[in-house]
């Protein structure tokens, strides 16, 4: 006997959908011995896999279930299997088999607060290392077109729209199914809970609300609190920015808005109409608008409209049992946490420690002793230019902006100038 791709080994990596195969003739030995009518799946870990091939055969003949391990091959208008005995694969699902036509196709998708917000006309399949995964629903218009046999006529007719835009959500955000899968009825449920929000990662979840319609990812998005929302924001790509910010209310917004540092609120401000920022920059704060304004006219150059005083700064005789011990509150609500600026009278700079100096230092050390004298800084009138090139130059996360008598006024991070770079300079 050989397996799914020791014939076919084209196949690795082929991509299937349960609308194409559903109905397609089955062969054993050459001969057709009936069509696909479901294909069984077992939920394993983050994909569930395909356990099981559900035979339709003519009328007088029992139906098939035929283990996974015995297809051969694989496509769009056949599958192959290599079975020794009929007889011997006789059956009907069992009660607590997923069965993909029946339990998936054409269920209705509810967000969390169980508001239908789309239906399942499609399941898609991926072959890999000859497991069969199922790995998203299709919920698109395109499915449904393919799903009432309209796809060549719509193709004619909105050929280069996006109309018959492909849209998917990944089964990993698929709440698990019910046990007593036989009797289901019901419809395909998001994983996606309010408890559990604020434990998702910013940029795992900016990843999760871009495959999401903009009916869900706005129901959730408003389940953030203000900073995780804000951090999350950041991480979304432009056009779901857009969306985000034109669907949630002004005020919602600036909060979020004023939450980050002014290079981070220009850069998702900029893909805005100019007429919906400045109605949002009116309700933030004053100083931060200023600043924002600045960077989205391009009138301003200097690094000064870059800085946040959101930055961990202590003073020299502060020691290392200090700094473990109460570091979680130094660290709230900091954009930079990674370094320890030390400043001595009237806040001029005196040094710099990376966290992970601290981390190895004794506990009665004190800053003065362990941190590095020689500090890289800037100065108020360096331009974005010459900041991206010491950033370059020296691999900081950060670099201090400090005066001409070396007060620290403030740090600029590396983000924020690589981020609009592009667009100043």
């Amino acid at each position: 006997m050989y397996t799914v791709n020791e014939k076919n080994h084209e196949l690795a990596g082929s991509v299937y959908f349960l609308s194409d195969l559903i109905g397609i003739k089955i062969l054993n030995n050459e001969k057709k011995i009936g069509k696909l009518r479901d294909i069984a799946i077992r939920e394993h870990e983050k994909l569930p896999t395909v356990t099981h091939l559900y035979v339709a055969r003519p009328f007088g003949h029992k139906p098939l279930m035929v283990p996974w391990e015995r297809v051969s091959s694989i496509n769009p208008c056949r599958i192959t299997v290599d079975l020794d005995s009929l007889e011997k694969y006789e059956g009907e699902p069992a009660e607590s088999q997923v069965l993909l036509n029946d339990h998936i196709l054409d269920k209705k998708v509810i967000d969390m607060d169980d508001n239908e917000v789309d239906v399942v006309y499609d399941v898609k399949l991926v072959l890999r290392n000859r497991v069969l995964y199922v790995t998203d629903v299709d919920f698109s218009r395109y499915a449904l077109f393919k799903r009432l046999g309209l796809k060549p006529i719509m193709k004619l007719l909105f050929s280069g729209t996006n109309l018959l835009k492909k849209e998917t959500l990944s089964w990993s955000y698929v709440q698990p199914l019910p046990e007593d899968i036989g009797r289901f009825r019901g419809a395909v449920k998001l994983r996606i809970l309010k408890e559990k929000l604020s434990d998702i990662n910013p940029i795992d979840l900016a990843d999760i609300l871009e495959e999401l319609s903009e009916e869900q990812r706005l129901a959730i998005f408003n389940e953030l609190e203000t900073g995780h929302a804000s951090d999350t924001l950041e991480e979304i790509e432009p056009r779901v920015q857009r969306t985000l910010i034109s669907s949630i209310k002004k005020e919602r917004a600036a909060e979020l808005i004023n939450d980050m540092t002014p290079a981070q609120a220009a850069d998702i401000l900029s893909i805005l109409p100019a007429a919906e920022a400045d109605g949002i920059l009116e309700l933030i704060d004053k100083e931060n608008a200023h600043k924002i304004q600045h960077l989205l006219d391009k009138q301003e150059e200097k690094i000064t409209n870059l800085t946040t005083s959101h930055f961990i700064k202590l003073p020299p005789d502060t020691t290392v049992s200090q700094v473990l011990s109460q570091f979680k509150d130094m660290a709230k609500d900091k954009d930079e946490i990674a370094y320890i600026y030390v400043a001595g009278e009237k806040d001029t700079l005196v040094g710099v420690l990376d966290i992970k100096e601290v981390l190895q230092a004794e506990l009665n050390d004190k800053l003065s002793d362990i941190m590095t004298t020689s500090v890289i800084s800037l100065k108020p009138d360096n331009t974005l230019d010459e900041a991206a090139e010491m950033f370059a130059r020296y691999n900081f996360r950060s670099i201090p902006v400090t005066d001409e008598n070396e007060v620290i006024l403030g740090i600029i991070l590396y983000r924020d100038v690589m981020n609009l770079k592009h667009r100043f300079v």
